[in-house]
């Protein structure tokens, strides 16, 4: 089971020369892979109408696909993962170039989480509908695989018309693997139909089994199994040194194959305090 971090972006702040030791630092301790949490846009809760969530305009966010590549001129191994990138409030096309600009840029170390979204907000102020989400990045994540893949792509969909055109470079991964987060049950389907890998937000693996069974289910309908996707749950830091051991064998035991620790939410208010919180769990786990 590989072991990443979460990137604390929404407390880490914008000094460069900390991000940089963030990252070389993540390397060196022997951390497999950052994920990255991705919102374009904050609402501001006293907005006409109001708003509530867990991220406003006062929550900051780095664009996902140039922070990668940030960290990935930086490191040599370092994995990097989107968890997750809301794709249906993304051009499908951009989001092709740029995933592919970025395996090729960091010599094939991506994978694409991405997820339909919560934010209404947000994402029918960049232009998308809300509503039809779902039905969106069913169509998306065709066209993605196709545009990883295939030099020309012609493809005629609901909301994609591409007349015999390709992404050039191509991604080195073909394709790049794409996960799905999400705990719904339309997601598994989803997941078990088209997706490599599951990214799920349950504390524990006993939380999850229900949602595990039925995935195996899932997958056995269309012809897969858990050997054929990742799962890739969080570790928290708020759970302390006495759960993360546990905890990590039992999604080692249930067949986790990534997991990433989450810094977020303890009151850290340096990029010290995080760089100083990865080392003592990567000292504590025996890394």
């Amino acid at each position: 089971m590989k072991i990443g971090l979460v990137f604390p972006q929404t407390e880490f702040g914008n000094d460069v020369a900390a991000l940089r030791d963030y990252t070389q630092t993540a390397e060196s301790l022997g951390f497999s892979h950052v994920l990255a949490y991705d919102h374009v846009l904050g609402a501001n809760p006293d907005r006409p109408g109001g708003w509530k969530g867990p991220y406003t305009y006062q929550h900051p966010f780095h664009e996902v696909f140039v922070l990668f590549s940030y960290m990935a001129a930086l490191t040599t191994k370092l994995e990097f993962i989107t968890g997750i990138l809301i794709l249906p409030q993304r051009e499908t096309a951009v989001v092709a170039k740029q995933a592919a600009s970025l395996d090729v840029l960091s010599s094939g170390r991506f994978r694409l989480g991405i997820g339909i979204g919560w934010n209404k907000v947000e994402m029918e102020a960049i232009g998308f509908d809300f509503h039809t989400r779902g039905r969106r990045v069913e169509e998306q994540i065709d066209v993605l695989k196709l545009l990883f893949t295939q030099e020309l792509v012609t493809f005629n969909g609901q909301f994609h018309d591409l007349p015999d055109v390709g992404l050039n470079p191509l991604p080195i991964q073909r394709p790049i693997p794409i996960w799905l987060g999400g705990h719904a049950d339309v997601v598994l389907r989803r997941l078990a139909r088209k997706g490599d890998g599951w990214l799920p937000g349950y504390r524990t693996a006993e939380a999850a089994q229900e949602s595990l069974d039925k995935l195996a289910q899932y997958l056995a309908e269309n012809g897969r199994s858990r050997h054929d996707i990742g799962l890739e749950p969080r570790l928290h830091i708020t759970d302390g040194p006495d759960a993360w051991q546990s905890y990590l064998t039992g999604w080692r035991d249930a067949g986790a194959t990534h997991i990433s620790f989450n810094t977020m939410g303890a009151g850290f208010d340096t990029p010290q305090k995080h760089l100083q919180a990865i080392e003592n769990f990567a000292q504590t786990i025996g890394l």
